[in-house]
């Protein structure tokens, strides 16, 4: 019987690859083909079509990198082809190994409309169901030769700029050809057969019964006449193909899906022509089959879409409206979410489902993020806060050690706020709906028992052309077949639905979502980051300026539209292969011009506010954009500031270095540059653990496995080399508000790195603060900067969005030790009880934190921050060149410190000349809350809307307070829609609102003036 199979299953092969599948367009005739190369960057279509094309043949090579050929192709559908399915096929000479990863195409008619997409698995075009004979065909292919970039290897060809210029690709096949739809029928027919035949076991019957099937269907086939013969192969197949499933079969909801990367291994602007080239597929596909159903994430491509290509958009709103076409995931792009900060979370969902709401009158009730690298803890609070009910993540498949242990599940975030999961067990999210993917979910399903369901998303993505008629032939003989799961095409919220209410009491996961792999995105491209870091900052500001002026400053009209804009530029930027540095050099090259203007332009729209309330005026004001009080200056006012605290002091310290001093810390820094105490004076309390040095920069190989940009694997630490040879150690101020030393270094193999670090004490601060300039030019290492704090902390804080998450520094278990690299926001936290320390940050998220016994018994907590790397993959020259790096050491912190001092750091003092003080707009009377933000109200009434939060992870009672009469106030979700209840009491006429968070809780308040 093995040899039976094995003899049957060789000629399978061979039948199906030489004779049938070349059969299905087998009646042909060329298409004359014209040429024409757009000289620079893609053109408009009309520019395309009117351009003076050149002849062309197949077989000629075409498409520098990242270049557009047009295509010109016509023909003339034969007289005798008469009553037939007629196709185009044009094959731009695709490698099918790779979708979505070479050259695509985009068809147009000459009046520019779009037709489809041409892709490896994807390169056919209806001519006519039926034809008459005689049709004219005359289209136009807009044709990309995006160079191949998936191998892993360093290559010039990630940046137009270093690319070369010859043709990467040879024009294939480019014919109208009859399309025999028994023979394709009979295609689909024997993959599906052998395909489930390999998933059944050696003593599964219906195997055999298969096998034989098989071989009956091709004794069927003529060789010489596959068309004339199809229907009656097919015939032979009848019997096991009609057989139905188990009543007890799993049961898979197939959505279609075509994940598109934001950017990846193409620039955004390419990214722009990959969605209409899908899109446009998508909406040919549900014109032919009406059952089909799609869903698209990232309302950033469907704007991409309106924008660019008005008459398909108009076709995606028809079938939205339909129910075909769905859009999903509520978010502006499929978002990095360890980095991203909390506003800007909360943005992602404000303008995507605002999007959505206006442009398709659709509230999405999920979210979907397949491919983000590890989720944050305070995720579950906005979804649920966006007005969602559901999450979905295909990516901890990829974890390397630990198993995640549930596929429906419901998640729990920092505050308590649980929301309904779903972790499809296929294991992709670009499944081929194949036999052998499908028998993986249901073996793989954890919720066998419970739940009996799963979500399966399939079609090529990235480019690859998503769904095609081949998966929907796969779904429709897997809709109920014996020995596979049931298949049903459905909405994501239709499964979902169907998922809770067999599973209500799902288990809990309370924490983030790791993902033990990418770890290495928390601090690749060092500059993207502090980029993104920055202009979050600098929107708060503008935001809060803005407000305030609308509201005290006559004449002043709050910047709606500019602002709106920003924000999606930079919600577009914090796209999950931008944000964490894991795109070509191109997309980080345009990412650091695009933060420079954005931060130019904020600053502008900062300065029009404060000059606005500052008025005419010799007056220095500093105004305060942070949420504490500093200098005595109030959170979110402005005012003369007041220095208070003991003068700084410098002396020499005796072997060398010097020590620094305000009356609440003493610093100490060797003759090496390296601080070896911070004393905390008033607690007398050391910092820096006996014997150690802390802002020890270190030195790492750093070389991982596979993915160069987005690992770091755990031997990293094997090795390392200490930076402690000096160059120059120097006072470069000394007092009385602030002193300073400056440490130079080089190093390197060629010592051609240099670090410039610039050690600064001021006074009535109880923070250590450290620039830190490095000019790089290392390639695969890891840059850190350690500080071994005397300090048994058995765990860890870090701060998150809205609050902060714990992690074990113990590495009991292989969780545990799996995170040996965290993310953390503006600052990282440790403590023994009664005394700790925080290590603040300006653009740094990558972290590490260990522990140790000492000889004498005690135990030092080290934490080290990840401040540069030197991948070659995707981009060859990652971090190379100058970075300047500032962070701070606070001895005897606690978390409250951490979360006031993290904000100071990121939201400095700006010095206006003006008339008068600003008190401001709105605040909060109680520490522990935070004000995230303070803005006019989207619809544009006027109402001042404020988010705030629990920071500390407690309970708080507060007291909001406006500077100008309320008329009403009501708490209201991420959208600004009143939430029933609320949590707040309508003021009538009154201008301060009682507020009781709870531990970590996000309150939006909507306060309209009276």
């Amino acid at each position: 019987m093995h040899d039976d199979r094995s003899i049957t299953e060789q000629r399978l092969r061979r039948v199906l690859a030489e004779r049938i599948r070349p059969a299905v367009h087998a009646r042909a005739v060329p298409l004359a083909v014209e040429r024409w190369q757009a000289p620079d960057e893609p053109v408009p279509v009309a520019e395309g079509l009117a351009a003076p094309y050149g002849p062309c043949t197949t077989g000629e090579p075409w498409g520098p990198a990242w270049g557009t050929t047009w295509f010109k192709v016509t023909g003339t559908v034969p007289a005798d082809w008469a009553g037939r399915t007629v196709e185009a096929v044009l094959d731009l000479g695709f490698d099918r190994m790779m979708p979505g990863f070479q050259c695509e195409g985009l068809v147009h008619r000459a009046d520019g409309s779009e037709i489809k997409a041409l892709n490896p698995y994807n390169d056919r075009v209806r001519v006519a169901d039926r034809a008459v004979g005689g049709e004219r065909v005359e289209w136009y292919v807009e044709a990309a030769s995006n160079p191949v970039l998936v191998e892993h290897r360093p290559s010039r060809e990630g940046d137009k700029r270093t690319s070369g210029d010859r043709p990467l690709y040879r024009l294939a096949r480019m014919d109208l050809a009859v399309f025999e739809t028994e023979v394709w029928e009979l295609v689909q027919d024997l993959e599906v057969l052998h395909d489930l035949m390999q998933q059944l076991g050696e003593a599964d019957a219906r195997r055999y019964g298969i096998l034989h099937a098989l071989g009956a269907a091709l004794d069927a086939v003529d060789l010489d006449d596959v068309p004339g013969t199809a229907t009656a192969a097919r015939a032979r197949l009848t019997g096991v193909l009609a057989a139905p499933a188990h009543a007890s079969a799993h049961r898979i909801s197939a959505v279609g899906h075509a994940h598109i990367d934001s950017a990846w291994l193409w620039p955004l602007r390419e990214t722009v022509r990959k969605v209409a080239r899908t899109t446009a597929n998508m909406v040919d596909l549900m014109d032919e089959h009406p059952e089909f159903v799609f869903a698209m994430s990232q309302a950033q491509q469907l704007d991409w879409i309106k924008t660019h290509r008005p008459g398909l958009f108009e076709r995606v709103k028809k079938k939205i409206a339909d129910g075909q076409f769905v859009p999903v995931g509520g978010m502006w792009v499929e978002s990095d979410t360890n980095m991203v900060g909390g506003e800007a979370m909360a943005r992602q969902f404000l303008y995507g489902k605002k999007f959505f709401l206006e442009e398709f009158g659709i509230e999405t009730r999920g979210v979907w993020l397949p491919d983000s690298f590890g989720y944050t803890a305070a995720l579950p609070q906005l979804v649920r806060l966006s007005g969602a009910q559901w999450f979905l993540t295909q990516k901890l498949s990829w974890s390397q050690v630990n198993a995640f242990p549930h596929h429906t599940f419901r998640w729990e975030g920092i505050d308590g706020t649980r929301v309904f999961t779903h972790f499809p067990p296929v294991d992709t999210y670009n499944s081929d709906l194949g036999p052998a993917q499908l028998a993986h979910a249901a073996r793989n399903y954890r919720e066998k028992g419970r739940g009996s369901r799963s979500l399966v998303p399939f079609g090529w993505g990235d480019g690859g052309g998503g769904p095609t008629r081949e998966h929907l032939a796969r779904a429709r003989r897997q809709r109920d077949l014996e020995g596979s799961p049931r298949v049903e095409i459905e909405r994501p919220d239709a499964f979902f639905e169907k998922a809770r209410a067999e599973y209500e009491d799902a288990p809990v996961w309370a924490g983030e979502l790791y993902l033990e792999l990418h770890r290495g995105t928390y601090t690749s491209q060092a500059k993207t980051k502090q980029g993104n870091r920055r202009s979050e900052s600098l929107l708060r500001e503008a935001e809060l300026w803005a407000a305030t002026a609308a509201v005290k400053a006559a004449g002043y009209a709050y910047p709606y539209e500019e602002l709106e804009r920003i924000w999606k530029t930079v919600l577009l930027h914090q796209f999950h292969d931008i944000l964490p540095g894991s795109s070509i050099a191109w997309v980080h090259r345009e990412a650091r011009a695009t933060y420079t203007k954005v931060g130019e332009e904020l600053g502008a729209l900062t300065r029009a506010a404060q000059r606005a309330l500052a008025g005419e005026g010799t007056a220095e004001l500093v105004f305060n954009g942070a949420p504490y009080a500093r200098r005595g200056v109030p959170a979110g006012g402005a005012g003369p500031a007041v220095e208070a605290g003991q003068p700084v002091t410098v002396r020499e310290r005796p072997g060398g270095g010097q020590v620094l001093a305000n009356g609440r810390l003493r610093v100490e820094i060797d003759g090496r540059g390296l601080i070896v105490s911070a004393y905390d004076l008033q607690a007398r309390r050391e910092s820096v653990a006996p014997g150690l040095a802390a802002n020890l920069l270190q030195l790492h190989p750093d070389f991982p496995n596979m993915w160069d940009a987005w690992d770091v694997d755990a031997f990293y630490r094997n090795n390392v080399t200490d930076l402690v040879g000096l160059d120059a150690l120097e006072v470069t101020q000394a007092g009385p508000a602030s002193a300073t030393v400056r440490v130079s270094r080089s190093f390197g193999s060629s010592r051609a790195s240099k670090a410039v670090q610039s050690i600064t004490l001021r006074t009535g601060s109880k923070t250590v603060d450290i620039v830190t300039e490095v000019d790089w030019h290392e390639t695969e290492k890891f840059l850190k900067a350690a500080f071994p704090l005397d300090v048994k902390a058995d765990r860890s804080a870090a701060e998150t969005q809205f609050g902060h998450v714990f992690r074990p520094t113990h590495t009991n278990t292989s969780w545990e030790a799996a995170k040996f690299e965290i993310c953390a926001h503006r600052w990282i936290h440790v403590e023994e009880p009664g005394w700790g320390a925080a290590l603040l940050n300006d653009s740094t998220y990558g972290h590490d934190v260990t522990r140790d016994v000492r000889a004498d018994g005690g135990q030092t907590t080290t934490i080290r921050l990840s401040l540069l790397r030197a991948p070659r993959y995707p981009d060859p020259e990652t971090d190379q060149g100058v970075h300047t790096l500032r962070f701070s050491l606070a001895p005897g912190a606690e978390i409250a410190d951490a979360v006031r001092e993290g904000h100071a750091l990121n939201l400095p003092e700006r010095v206006v000349q003006g008339a008068h003080p600003v008190t401001p707009l709105v605040a909060v009377h109680h520490d522990a809350v935070v004000v995230e933000a303070v803005k006019l109200a989207e619809d544009r009434s006027g109402d001042v809307v404020v988010r705030l939060y629990e920071s500390r992870g407690g309970r708080a009672s507060a007291t909001l307070t406006a500077d100008f009469p309320v008329a009403a106030a009501t708490e209201t979700d991420l959208l600004e829609r009143a939430l029933t209840p609320t949590a707040v009491a309508a003021p009538a006429g009154q201008r301060a609102v009682p507020l009781t968070l709870r531990p970590f809780q996000i309150v939006t308040v909507r306060l309209r003036r009276a």
